[in-house]
């Protein structure tokens, strides 16, 4: 095949973390924020590793880095929100990565759960956590969607580390 792109083979370990990152940044993703009521404030990170699971019963998973500073809050959350940003919530997405806190500032709304909830998103999923599994650096969070919102819009999609536009019809 002519004019195909040079491509890397290895096999992933401790000394090549940067380029197993990039490999996994090859998969085209959109980005959630997941809330949770902290004892301060609501307490948020941003997410890319979202998943649907089941429609029967209606399950969604996402996986937290151990190492985060925020596990705590949300590894053992009973009750979370996790919310699909659109297009244009790109600086929510950037200022929630840097600060865990960064909706203080903010006046949410807060679910039946009492979980702050982010207005404007593509979609938002009121979770209870269902189960969580070991991941390696990761934990797999699974939650019941209790309760769905969608709207209509453009997602914010990430692409090699990157923010990219998805071609529109």
């Amino acid at each position: 095949m002519s004019g195909a792109a040079e491509t890397t083979g290895f096999v992933p370990d401790a000394q090549n973390t940067r380029l197993l990152r990039d490999a996994f940044g090859r998969f085209t993703t959109g980005v959630t924020i997941v809330t949770v009521a902290g004892e301060e404030g609501p307490v948020a990170i941003t997410a890319n590793s979202f998943s649907s699971l089941s429609l029967d019963p209606p399950l969604v998973l996402w996986s937290p880095d151990k190492g985060s500073r925020r596990f705590g809050h949300f590894a053992h959350a009973s009750h979370y929100v996790i919310h699909v940003l659109a297009e244009d919530q790109a600086d929510l997405c950037f200022g929630v990565s840097k600060d865990a806190w960064k909706l203080g500032a903010h006046d949410l709304k807060l679910n039946d759960a009492g979980v702050p909830v982010i207005p404007g998103a593509l979609a938002r999923f009121d979770c209870t956590r269902e189960a969580t599994h070991e991941g390696g650096d990761h934990v797999i969070v699974v939650g019941r969607v209790d309760r769905c919102e969608i709207r209509d819009g453009a997602p914010l999609v990430f692409f090699a580390g990157k923010t990219v536009r998805l071609a529109q019809d």
